[in-house]
């Protein structure tokens, strides 16, 4: 007779953990090139960082995050698929924006009870997007809190390092007056804003297996709809446009103004023309919801624009043709500008960066 495990009985069952490492194995193992050693299941994953050797001068650049209350859409219908991607464009779409290579990522799920097809699904999701961005899964954890999450609670969070050459850094310092700002477009809400999403529901009386008519299937498919990567497409260009693009901006909380504030230089302002670019039916949908304006959500939400590139103008036709061959929709939406002009209304930096002022100006498309 199997002797009791007290452990067990206060609610951590490491036998479902292991079983959920077993589920995922092979779909992290896809991510793994020859610079990865160990496998799965080490106390620690290992990086062969010898490639950093054809580097004249290499900057590790890393990045944190996590999917914040979209997950609380998930677990309401059950559906779990698709926030490892979303895990992994808030970060390694967040190292891409200096002009670094991801190379390699870490996850932490941390979970009420773990059920081992749950977990497995989240981390292949987590392992698919990696591989799409060439980024290796060298590792993660899986953690029971039973009394502090609800058995079919979770949350996630992960970390991620790339690398860049020094010289090849993106940022303000490399913006000018007369750069064009090129834009492109998101899948959705991407993972920002959700607690604002989730209210509107609440406040509504909806349920995410209530149908949206406008957008033609469930609020929680609508509203799970994945947040797009971007990193592979833009370092396409990055290489195949030297010098070019100047500095990115991803387009995560805080919305488009602040976002695009933080990468130009103080002195500098842009004004972002709304006429460019109708906003997706889900944030139309959601406004109309609330009984508000677009205009009343610019600083939560992408509104379609999830990404920013501040390119040369000389080059802009170019990089925009790059980036539209390889399935990103792009458009220009203002002029980097110089010289002295009241700024009120313009957001004026963010996040503790003493950078450049950005308002939008005019209606958006219908």
């Amino acid at each position: 007779m199997k002797e009791k495990s007290l452990y067990a009985e206060s609610g951590v069952d490491t036998a479902a953990g292991d079983l959920a490492v077993e589920l995922m194995k092979e779909a992290v193992a896809r991510t793994h090139g020859p610079e990865v050693l160990g496998g799965v299941g080490g106390f620690a994953g290992l990086f062969d960082a010898s490639a950093l050797l054809g580097y004249k001068r290499p900057l590790l650049a890393s990045a944190t995050d996590g999917v914040g209350t979209k997950v609380a859409i998930a677990q309401a219908i059950d559906k779990h698929d698709t926030i490892g991607q979303d895990l992994v464009a808030m970060i390694v779409d967040d190292i891409v924006v200096v002009g670094a290579k991801p190379l390699a990522m870490t996850d932490y799920i941390c979970v009420g009870k773990t059920v081992p097809e749950r977990v497995a699904d989240i981390v292949r999701g987590i392992a698919e997007a990696c591989a799409a961005t060439g980024t290796a899964l060298v590792g993660g954890e899986t953690a029971e809190h039973p009394g502090l999450l609800g058995e079919n609670e979770y949350d996630v969070a992960g970390a991620a390092f790339g690398v860049v050459e020094a010289d090849a850094v993106l940022g303000p310092e490399r913006v000018q007056a007369g750069d064009v700002i090129l834009a492109m477009g998101a899948s959705g809400l991407h993972s920002n804003g959700y607690s604002l999403v989730r209210k509107i529901i609440a406040d509504r009386g909806l349920t995410y297996a209530d149908t949206a008519a406008d957008l033609g299937t469930s609020y929680g498919e609508a509203l799970l709809e994945p947040t797009k990567l971007y990193t592979a497409q833009l370092l396409a260009a990055i290489n195949s446009h030297p010098g070019a693009i100047h500095a990115l901006s991803h387009i995560t909380g805080g919305g488009i103004a602040a976002n695009i504030a933080r990468v130009l230089p103080v002195g500098t302002w842009a004004e972002i023309d709304r006429s460019t670019w109708s906003p997706l039916p889900v944030f139309r949908h959601l406004v109309d919801l609330a009984d508000a304006t677009l205009g009343e959500v610019e600083g939560a939400w992408n509104l379609g624009l999830g990404m920013a590139a501040v390119v040369a103008a000389d080059q802009a036709d170019a990089v925009a043709n790059t980036l539209r061959a390889a399935g990103l929709d792009v458009w220009r939406v203002a002029e980097v500008q110089a010289g002295t002009r009241d700024l009120t209304g313009f957001e004026i930096g963010a996040k503790g960066v003493n950078g450049g002022a950005v308002r939008l100006v005019g209606e958006y498309a219908d």
